[in-house]
């Protein structure tokens, strides 16, 4: 009996091992699944990888688009004309020194004069703002050439060197380079014979420059017209050569030059305004001084800056 007992709890116990075996086996039975999914998890990554690759390729393609867009629009541009090109931009700069009564800052720190106020009309009509950049007079045709700047207008004198290298409007005034002295001097210096011992000062690049050599003058050249007048003060230079116009509102009775005063005039010239060499600017500006002219506004500047007796009709 107790054998026979012994071995129904063997039974059972056996029984329940198994029970338990299988129990902790059925999850084994859920394994397919995941073998099942691996190819799945695969295939996703690689559409991933080609989606990824597509979106590269074409974002490639897109910016060599671009790149290729924007060297059409450089090498547009540079077939552009003058006119055009400035009213795409929406500026007109304008390469000037400072040289009164045609370009000259006023108290607020904004430039004023003849020529500044004209090409403000002129700006105006192109539909654009207008800018102006101190430029050393000596570099000017670089600066056009370079386009820092899109027109010269700071009563520029005619010359040879100017015409060969610009294209520039008709003249729109008179001028002259005049000898500038002490005015206790003045007397002791009546012709040209008599500047020779002089030491003169002149602006680089200037008429007043190539009087000086053209009359055999010792000189030495300097920045800006208006720096030349200062040498005289100074004492290191005995005269100057500058523009007609500047000595007649630089020095003199109500100046900042009162003891200086302008003598002879060693020539006689035109200003104009200087574009890049064949642009359509110049026959624009041309266009609307003409306008000007005729409606009046140009001499009314002008008398504003006491420049009407030098201003030529349009």
């Amino acid at each position: 009996m107790r054998k026979l007992l012994s071995t129904t709890i063997l039974a059972i116990a056996a029984a329940a091992a198994l029970t338990a075996c299988g129990g902790s086996s059925a999850p084994a039975t859920t394994a397919a699944p995941a073998s099942t999914a691996a190819p799945e998890t695969t295939a996703a990554a690689e559409t991933k990888a080609e989606e990824t690759k597509a979106e590269e390729t074409k974002a490639e393609e897109t910016k060599a688009e671009v790149t290729k867009a924007e060297e059409t629009t450089e090498e547009e541009v540079g077939m552009m004309d003058d006119v055009a090109y400035i009213q795409q931009k929406g500026s007109l700069i304008v390469g000037i020194t400072d040289f009164a009564p045609m370009d000259y800052k006023n108290d607020k720190g904004e430039w004023i004069g003849f020529d500044a106020d004209v090409a403000k009309k002129v700006a105006e009509s192109l539909g654009v703002e207008i800018e102006f950049i101190e430029i050393d007079w000596d570099n000017k045709i670089l600066e056009l050439q370079n386009k820092s700047i899109d027109v010269v207008w700071n009563g520029m004198t005619l010359t040879d060197e100017v015409a060969n290298a610009m294209e520039c409007s008709k003249p729109y005034c008179n001028n002259a380079q005049v000898v500038v002295l002490k005015k206790e001097d003045a007397d002791k210096y009546p012709d040209i014979a008599s500047l020779k011992d002089l030491q003169f000062a002149v602006e680089a690049g200037s008429a007043g420059e190539a009087a000086a050599e053209e009359n055999g003058f010792n000189f030495t050249s300097i920045t800006t017209q208006a720096d030349t007048l200062m040498e005289i003060s100074a004492g290191t230079s005995d005269a100057s050569i500058i523009d007609l116009l500047m000595a007649g509102a630089m020095v003199g009775e109500g100046t900042s030059y009162a003891d200086l005063t302008h003598t002879l005039e060693l020539t006689t010239e035109e200003y104009v305004v200087g574009c890049r060499k064949d642009s359509d600017l110049a026959s624009y500006i041309d266009d609307q001084l003409k306008k000007m002219s005729e409606d009046g506004s140009l001499m009314e500047i002008a008398k504003e800056y006491g420049v009407q007796d030098a201003v030529v009709t349009q």
